[in-house]
């Protein structure tokens, strides 16, 4: 299933992820530092939802107070509360 994701306080616009069960199939990030957005996009790619929260949430981008990698770990928080995905 696709998902949008607008993002706040980042170079980025927004993500379109595609999540299957529990698994990030693909990640879009437009906008943002191109090289970091799609080497983001590229390791997150088969990683559990849960993982990718673990591993990227309250990762900081200067004095913004969030990130891209952030703000894709609040994105998949949002998809996993909306499905109700649990471990």
């Amino acid at each position: 299933m696709e998902y949008r994701y607008k993002t706040k306080g980042t170079c980025s616009q927004e993500m379109i992820i595609e999540v299957e069960q529990n698994i990030i199939k693909k990640v879009t990030i437009i906008g943002g530092c191109a090289g970091n957005t799609k080497g983001i996009s590229k390791l997150v790619e088969g990683m559990t939802i849960d993982e990718v929260i673990e591993k990227l949430k309250g990762t900081p981008c200067k004095d913004r107070g969030t990130s891209c990698p952030d703000q894709l770990a609040k994105a998949l928080e949002q998809i996993k509360a909306e499905r109700k995905i649990h471990k």
